[in-house]
């Protein structure tokens, strides 16, 4: 999706790989029913059944699908990005900190999101 098409936060994160800062995400706390989608593309990346209360300020989920996986050394750290498998926007990164049955942790940018209701 083109820059003019984002929001200056969406394109900040989704292009430039940046993040937002914890707790103030607006899907966060979302408790509806319903797939978290790419804000850039519109892929579906999430089901809200697999999401969790991970305590870190950003929404999380144990299962992803549309996703892609790339190396981030970054910050002096090594760690995984998740990335858009259809139009590669940054999304977050996983952990193996997650609960059962996948121990991933999806640490993702509300910024990068969109929600769509279940119907």
């Amino acid at each position: 999706m083109k820059k003019q098409k984002l929001s200056q936060a969406q394109y900040h994160i989704l292009r430039e790989k940046g993040t937002e800062p914890s707790f103030s995400g607006k899907l966060l706390y979302n408790k509806e029913k319903g797939q978290y989608c790419c804000a850039g593309c519109g892929a579906e990346l999430f089901s809200s059944e697999k999401k969790f209360d991970s305590g870190t300020g950003w929404p999380s989920f144990y299962e992803a699908k549309n996703v892609g996986l790339k190396d981030d050394s970054s910050l002096w750290m090594r760690r995984t990005e998740v990335v858009c498998r259809n139009c590669g926007g940054h999304l977050g990164h996983v952990f193996d900190d997650g609960p059962r049955p996948t121990g991933k942790r999806y640490c993702i940018n509300s910024a990068a999101l969109k929600f769509r209701k279940q119907p």
